[in-house]
């Protein structure tokens, strides 16, 4: 069963060829932790397509990758700081597989210039132990007697005196 539980990951690399197999190895060992291997292949294939390309396209490597489960989705964001990539361009074939792979996506630019690129993946229901209900025993349909009523200042032990103060019952 999926946990409930929400998950940040957070990592900050210099893109290079050797480093988007290890980032990708990293983002699965995460994703297993979490039990959510079923979401490995969309997620770590789009994050590794867009390493790829920003190593191939973007003068400065730098990148930051998130991962955030809420219960329910599964969002990675991808940010680098090169402001001369530009998504409709270099990273067009990127998006249009984070497209038809996710179930949600967007690109956005920083305050400082740079972009970042979001895709999200849910956990299908499908996917999820179902709650079933047990039938009531019959043998338990039986009813049982109503408890006595009993004065709530003789379960207290106090009673209330006509001057509002509250002494020992004797």
């Amino acid at each position: 069963m999926k946990s409930a539980v929400p998950c940040y990951y957070h990592l900050d690399v210099e893109v290079s060829p050797e480093k988007v197999g290890q980032v990708s190895r990293i983002l699965a060992a995460h994703l297993r932790f979490w039990d959510l291997e079923n979401l490995m292949e969309p997620v770590c294939g789009g994050a590794e397509m867009l390493l790829r390309a920003i190593d191939e396209h973007a003068t400065d490597k730098n990148t930051s990758i998130e991962m955030w489960w809420n219960g329910q989705h599964l969002i990675t964001a991808i940010g680098d700081n090169d402001r001369a990539l530009r998504p409709d361009q270099e990273l067009r074939g990127c998006l249009e597989h984070i497209a038809a792979s996710s179930d949600g996506w967007g690109c956005c630019a920083t305050e400082t210039g740079s972009k970042v690129i979001w895709f999200s993946q849910r956990a299908r229901a499908g996917e999820r132990v179902p709650l079933v209900p047990t039938a009531p025993d019959p043998r338990e349909s039986e009813g049982l007697d109503l408890p006595r009523e009993v004065a709530v200042a003789q379960l207290t032990g106090r009673v209330r005196t006509p001057g509002g103060l509250l002494e020992e019952a004797r």
